[in-house]
């Protein structure tokens, strides 16, 4: 998907020209073609002539980050992206004041924007990011230089052309077939719980990462395995979660967990999990200071797989 952005510095502004000059020329590009395999071939065009993208950003607009932070406007009770149509690099603080928003952590922008907004951004940052970790040549350390659209970069000196990558990451619902396992890191926020996952080691398929890290986190055996769906995650960098549902040996239920990669991990019954689903994290804390369970909002593939879940359970 073509994107441009400026290489990034610290403190100063950075405008990303992602996407929607793109997209508003591959739907003029379709009325009269009307097929998606030309819409594709018309977006794909645009990563490669750079002429051609030059001429779709003049009438394309702009996302604004700063320090990979995307701006966002509080409207009412809406969180919005204000899109301009040009692009440049501004203080920080003449920004906010003009727009009269701010520059949002994107793991909090995630969740308070709307589904399409939010795919944008998390595509957005993870450029950004690659963009300035991608600078010098591996091999000669001499710098590369980007495209206009910044799907790739060129070593002149060798020749190597780099392309944006992710990273894949197996991300694994467990049940026992009438409980799930659910877990918690140190870092996470208190109270909530998530299915496992675990970055595919270098010769491994997704089935045997996911039977890996579940023996490795909670020292269980995977019986079976099903894929669910996928998904782009921008942390911790620009990661392509596979979402799979696990099923483990009913002789083996007992939890050995690997306390240096979780704080807790425990089996959730149907009623804790439905419960679980419908309370935002705010309302999580009770009187005493403790916790309730809480889950990944919906925006998170792991809640898709909780979900769906739940819907096996009451089929």
């Amino acid at each position: 998907m073509p994107a441009f952005c400026r290489d990034s510095f610290p403190l100063v502004l950075i405008m990303a020209a992602i996407y929607q000059a793109a997209y508003r020329r591959a739907a003029l590009f379709c009325r009269s073609h009307s097929t998606y395999v030309k819409k594709m071939r018309y977006l794909n065009k645009l990563k490669e002539d750079d002429s051609l993208c030059r001429q779709a950003q003049t009438s394309g607009t702009f996302y604004l980050f700063h320090n990979l932070s995307p701006f966002l406007r509080k409207v009412e009770e809406k969180y919005l992206i204000p899109q301009l149509s040009a692009a440049g690099a501004l203080e920080r603080s003449v920004i906010e004041a003009e727009l009269k928003g701010s520059f949002t952590d994107l793991r909090k922008a995630l969740f308070v924007v709307d589904e399409d907004s939010s795919s944008l951004l998390a595509s957005a940052q993870a450029l950004l990011r690659w963009h300035d970790s991608h600078q010098y040549c591996s091999k000669t350390g001499q710098p590369t230089q980007k495209n206009v659209a910044g799907s790739k970069r060129v070593c002149h000196a060798s020749g190597i052309t780099y392309y944006p990558q992710m990273s894949p990451v197996v991300i694994i619902l467990v049940s026992d077939g009438s409980r799930c396992l659910l877990a918690r890191q140190p870092s996470f926020p208190q109270g909530m719980y998530t299915a496992l996952s675990g970055f595919c080691d270098i010769g491994e398929a997704v089935e045997e990462t996911a039977r890996r890290e579940v023996a490795e986190e909670v020292g269980l055996e995977v019986e079976s395995l099903w894929y669910s769906a996928s998904q782009h995650w921008p942390f911790p960098s620009s990661c392509l979660m596979i979402a799979c549902h696990a099923l483990v040996r009913g002789q083996q239920l007992e939890i050995s967990m690997n306390s240096l990669e979780l704080e807790e991990a425990r089996w959730f019954g149907l009623e804790e999990v439905m419960e679980g689903l419908k309370r935002e994290p705010k309302s999580a804390k009770q009187d005493n200071g403790n916790f309730l369970p809480w889950f990944p909002p919906k925006q998170a593939i792991a809640h898709q797989l909780i979900n769906e879940w739940v819907k096996q359970q009451t089929s």
